[in-house]
């Protein structure tokens, strides 16, 4: 109806504010009129007529009313299951469903210290008791069903460890599962019930869009069977979990207890498993992560197969080609995972790659990045045979290779070993840069070669790019440093030549990478 024929109503302050009120839900929605007119304590009289009245309520009965998600949750939920695992706690657990910290990836720790503290038997909301004494901890997650036969899908890090696994059904109904296998670099574990035939789930053939509607099912807190529902807020996310991060953001509530559980699309498919959430406050602030569902079907037919998961190698330590590494190479666009050390008798070393090298697709298949590289590598199995097209000194190359098989997941060695705080073993400092250098073979622990950094001014243009004191520069700009001396002629003949920047190979503990080092004037 039109607001500008309503009848004016006499002119009281109490109807004028009626009337305002009628004119701005008008403008707004049919469903905010209907919301007026029936609302309890609405008072029309004098202003309007009872015809009126019933014309708009007339009108907001035509606004189809929204449609929710009732109809999709009645069918997927009942493939939703609850997860209770009992844990040997020792006398250290983490506060994720009893999960020792030592089996989560380091990437992971700080997401799943935010979903709380697990049930305990022994100690106040399931912290460990005090005097380090033994105690059993009740871990609780979420999962679902992938076939009638029983088989069903979870975190490792909820049955990770596990004495024994229980699943509670939509129905009520308790069961006790076998762990079939566990891959502790998805974060991913499939389980089995036997004795019966379940309802339920498909994993999604088909990735969802930025913006799409989610519903997550699962059992925050033990409460089993609640569903939220959102949006997905991104994909591709990598939050430092492993080389293989690609995780869909969503801000559907997740929370403790939702881990291992699905997250449904519209159609009743699930795009992802829930695995963590980024929380400052513990609970929920709608950043939550999903392992997506393309991910979730690879890692569970071979976790069927045989248990576990094996991953093609070619054994490199690789990094992303960012704008000032690509100015230093002169690559024309920041795409390809630079090389930054080729594991010795690796399959990539054994083909003839070498640091610096950027891989810029296998077999045939461009690579956007260090971590679209490494998932490319790992999707496929060891013994592959493997083309990589590869820019080795600013030539195209076509590498051939037989993949080898992704080693036992290591941490990384973080001591950097003694370093030596004398400045008088040939140390000295490079102009503008702000470092203080010594050849690495004259300071104890730094090994042979390089030179050292044994000072960082913290206002220099080094500071900025991250380097630290015990960090050892291994080339400049592709050539082998074993001096400060060294260092400082191949900077100045980059300045001399007009350059920006400078690219370092730099090694930090363990760990080797390239840094565009700016190498400013003078």
């Amino acid at each position: 109806m039109n607001p500008s024929v309503i009848p004016a109503p006499p002119k009281k302050s109490r109807v004028l504010s009626i009337r305002r009120a009628v004119l701005l839900a008008t403008t707004i929605a049919g469903l905010g009129v209907a919301a007026l007119v029936v609302a309890p304590g609405l008072n029309l009289q004098g202003g309007y007529s009872s015809a009126v009245a019933q014309n708009l309520t007339e009108q907001a009965k035509k606004v189809p009313a929204p449609t929710g998600f009732a109809d999709i949750v009645e069918k997927v939920k009942p493939a939703v299951i609850s997860v209770r695992v009992k844990i040997d706690g020792g006398s250290q657990t983490d506060g994720l469903g009893g999960q020792n910290m030592e089996n989560v990836p380091p990437g992971l720790r700080e997401f799943f210290k935010r979903f709380g503290m697990p049930e305990g038997q022994n100690g106040p909301e399931g912290m460990p008791p005090r005097g380090g004494r033994h105690n059993t901890i009740m871990g609780q997650g979420s999962g679902f069903f992938i076939s009638a036969d029983g088989y069903a899908v979870t975190n490792n890090h909820v049955v990770d460890k596990a004495e024994s696994v229980q699943v509670t059904t939509d129905d009520g109904k308790t069961h006790t599962a076998k762990v079939i296998g566990t891959d502790p670099r998805s974060d991913l574990a499939l389980i089995k019930v036997e004795g019966g035939s379940f309802p339920y789930v498909k994993l999604a053939d088909a990735a969802p869009r930025i913006g799409d509607w989610v519903i997550a099912v699962g059992n925050p807190f033990g409460l089993g069977g609640t569903v939220t529902a959102g949006i997905v807020s991104a994909r591709g996310r990598d939050i430092g979990a492993s080389a293989y991060d690609d995780f869909i953001q969503i801000d559907a509530p997740v929370n403790k207890g939702n881990s291992g559980g699905p997250t449904f699309d519209t159609n009743g498919n699930v795009i992802g498993v829930n695995t963590a959430i980024f929380s400052p406050s513990g609970g929920s602030v709608g950043i939550a992560f999903a392992i997506p569902s393309d991910t979730v079907k690879t890692i569970v037919a071979q976790l069927k197969e045989r248990g576990s998961v094996s991953r093609g190698w070619i054994g490199v330590q690789i990094q992303p080609v960012t704008q000032d590494i690509a100015d230093s190479l002169g690559l024309k666009k920041t795409e390809g995972a630079l090389v930054a050390e080729p594991q010795k008798n690796g399959p990539a070393a054994q083909a003839g790659i070498e640091a610096g090298d950027v891989i810029t697709a296998v077999n045939g298949d461009e690579v956007k990045d260090a971590r679209d590289l490494a998932k490319k590598i790992g999707a496929l199995p060891p013994k592959s045979a493997v083309k990589l097209s590869v820019l080795h000194k600013g030539a195209d190359k076509t590498v051939n290779l037989t993949l080898g098989e992704l080693p036992n997941q290591k941490e990384a060695n973080a001591k950097g070993g003694n370093k030596s705080d004398d400045n008088d073993s040939g140390a000295a400092e490079i102009g503008k840069l702000g470092l203080t250098l010594a050849p690495a073979a004259r300071v104890a622990g730094a090994g042979s070669e390089g030179v050292v950094i044994t000072g960082v001014d913290n206002g220099g243009l080094a500071a900025e790019q991250g380097f630290a004191t015990g960090d050892v520069i291994l080339e400049v700009a592709g050539k082998s440093v074993s001096t400060p001396a060294d260092v400082r002629k191949v900077v100045t003949g980059a300045r001399s030549e007009g350059k920006r920047t400078v690219l370092l190979r730099v090694k930090s503990g363990e760990n080797t990478r390239f840094v565009a080092l700016p190498v400013g004037q003078g």
